[in-house]
């Protein structure tokens, strides 16, 4: 199954920069080192919403769970990354409750 109404999905830009692509964040500082490693940056933050788009959204969904806020949804596919190293990782998306659209929650190497 794929992340239900993906072509609507939220990627907010803050998430990308102020978080997955910071290294002074306080958790997303190990995820932004990897990142910056395999040529993504936070002024070109438009590339890796784009690979995320690309690769995620067109994979299948692996797991899904409900909790108190809404759908959980959890793919796993790879990130052709600007490097030209593969990048194997985790999008946590959420439909939240009263909405139709997925948002992102997080990435992480897998």
């Amino acid at each position: 199954m794929k992340l239900p109404n993906a072509q609507n999905a939220v990627i907010a830009p803050d998430k990308l920069i102020d978080y997955l692509l910071n290294v002074q964040h306080k958790r997303g500082g190990s995820k932004a080192r990897l990142l910056l490693q395999l040529g993504y940056r936070a002024e070109n933050w438009q590339r890796l919403e784009a690979d995320i788009r690309r690769f995620h959204l067109n994979t299948d969904v692996e797991t899904t769970r409900q909790t108190d806020y809404g759908s959980r949804y959890e793919i796993r596919a790879a990130l052709e990354t600007p490097s030209g190293r593969t990048l194997i990782g985790r999008s946590i998306w959420q439909v939240d409750l009263g909405t139709d659209f997925p948002r992102l929650i997080t990435l992480y190497p897998d």
